[in-house]
């Protein structure tokens, strides 16, 4: 009878635990929980619930990816500078942000975050904050215009803000060099509770809120480091939505699309968007976002405000599965 090492060329893998860096088509047995495993790659995208975060909360920043998430402010319902981390699998409360702020856009990784912009629950304010994996520090360098319901992108020392309102809505961008801020090109469309991602250099900004009152978009527009060019919008119009990725690998899912709450997921290659097959388990807007169009988080919003948080894991990712033998 053949073997599985006479028709691979090789024996499968007796190990106490996974293997931290497992290639597709990798065969192993898990001695420690007895089951035989197998890295495969996904066929389609699919949302996971992982576990809620401490403070339920709408309107707050994120930054980071999937294993390193930062989620901060918000509304409780007042705004809040609670911050907390995920680690893949639960989140822990860490230091609060010095100035109390909801609507703030948010930028960076877990360990080296950017929050900027928002409102104190009186007024839009421009000040800036980072945090180095335990604290909040404010930067000497404010934005040059106050806005809240803004977009970001970047790192913590080149980042990217644009859109927002002040009132009223506006398309200003200006890009952060790790202590001040610097005015550049706005956007062809004003808009407001609009989405980003990608980096100083490389931008995208998708979908928001534009004139009249109680109107949305799906307008897309790419960021070259010194002006905006308008791209194909989205197939579903939307506003408060999560988004992460880069320029020509972007997600966006959840929103407002002004009659319903959305659970819709769409991919963005650099060109266009694609409704992907797979939705979100719950309907949410006023959500943040964190990671890459393979391996997203989706955490917090709507009104009552939720603490809930969804993994999605892209067509193509590695997932490690058992094998079922009889």
């Amino acid at each position: 009878m053949a073997t599985y090492k006479g028709i691979q060329g090789f024996s499968i893998q007796n190990l106490s635990a996974d293997p931290s860096n497992p290639i597709e088509g990798q065969v192993w047995y898990n001695s420690t929980s007895n089951v035989w495993k197998v890295e495969e790659a996904t066929t389609a995208g699919a949302w996971a619930t992982g576990n809620n975060m401490n403070t339920a909360r709408a309107n707050l920043g994120g930054a980071g990816i999937q294993t390193a998430a930062l989620g901060f402010g918000g509304n409780t319902p007042g705004p809040t500078g609670a911050t907390e981390e995920y680690d893949g699998i639960s989140w822990t409360n860490s230091n609060s942000m010095n100035t109390s702020r909801n609507s703030i856009a948010g930028a960076g990784t877990q360990t080296a975050g950017l929050g900027f912009g928002g409102n104190n629950g009186t007024a839009p304010v421009g000040s800036t904050e980072e945090y180095d994996g335990t604290s909040w520090a404010t930067s000497p360098g404010s934005m040059n215009t106050a806005r809240n319901s803004l977009a970001g992108a970047g790192t913590q020392t080149a980042a990217l803000g644009f859109g927002g309102s002040i009132p009223p809505r506006t398309g200003a961008t200006e890009e952060y060099g790790g202590i001040s801020w610097a005015t550049s090109n706005p956007l062809n469309t004003v808009r407001t509770a609009l989405d980003g991602c990608g980096t100083q250099t490389a931008g995208l900004a998708f979908g928001g809120g534009i004139p009249p009152a109680g109107a949305r978009t799906g307008a897309t527009e790419e960021y070259d480091g010194n002006s905006w060019t308008s791209s194909n919008s989205m197939n579903t119009t939307r506003e408060d939505a999560g988004g992460v990725g880069i320029q020509t690998a972007a997600l966006v899912f959840g929103g407002y699309s002004g009659t319903a709450f959305l659970t819709a997921t769409e991919e963005y290659d650099g060109i266009s968007w694609t409704t992907s097959p797979a939705s979100l388990n719950t309907a949410v807007y006023l959500l943040a976002g964190a990671g890459t169009q393979t391996s997203a988080l989706s955490f917090a919003g709507n009104f009552p405000y939720t603490a809930a948080t969804e993994e999605w894991t892209g067509a193509g990712a590695a997932v490690t599965k058992t094998i079922t033998v009889s």
